[in-house]
């Protein structure tokens, strides 16, 4: 069954910090470009990071230097270290996995962030 499983959201004070976590299961998950993204209330969903199947990163202009995204191939795992949280990161966060036209997307994991 093809599925990613993300964890590690929660409730967090701002300033705070987070490590969210994607399980892959189901694909060749090493050849996959892999990407977080974040959907608030009432706005759409907006890309966090991203991480290709060969390591390059991409960061959208607003978590730069606040959030890393690693990834695991031996484990099927995607990571998201976010750091120096805002009130305004409150989101649910989502793991998504891209090879050409194949898009598949994690159910989401809630990131609340308190001032």
């Amino acid at each position: 069954q093809v599925q990613l499983v993300e964890s590690g959201g929660g409730l967090v004070q701002a300033g705070g910090s987070l490590r969210l976590s994607c399980a892959a299961s189901g694909f060749t998950f090493s050849i996959y470009d892999m990407a977080w993204h974040r959907q608030a209330p009432g706005k759409q969903r907006e890309l966090v990071a991203e991480i290709t199947s060969s390591g390059s990163t991409n960061y959208a202009d607003s978590m730069k230097g606040r959030f890393t995204i690693s990834r695991d191939n031996a484990n099927n795992a995607v990571y998201l270290q976010m750091n120096t949280l805002k009130p305004e990161d409150t989101a649910v966060y989502y793991c998504r996995a891209r090879r050409g036209p194949v898009t598949i997307w994690g159910q989401g994991t809630q990131v609340t962030v308190s001032s």
